[in-house]
């Protein structure tokens, strides 16, 4: 009977942690979404204002001596 009494308050204190988990997000995601909005906004008005072409090129060459 002890082990079936931890085994459950085991489970309702699991049960309130992700409640308390969706919770927060449920109230922070908008705010989370709209700085990351913004962000990218900034990045994509930075990169456009710098006159790129829009493509990106990282090459490295290693020549053999």
């Amino acid at each position: 009977m002890k082990a079936a009494t931890g085994e459950l308050q085991l489970t309702v204190i699991t049960m309130i942690a992700i409640a308390a988990v969706i919770g927060f997000f449920w109230f922070l995601w908008p705010q989370i979404q709209n700085s990351i909005t913004s962000q990218w906004g900034n990045i994509s008005s930075d990169y456009k204002e710098s006159g790129s072409t829009g493509v990106q090129s990282n090459v490295i060459i290693f020549e053999n001596r």
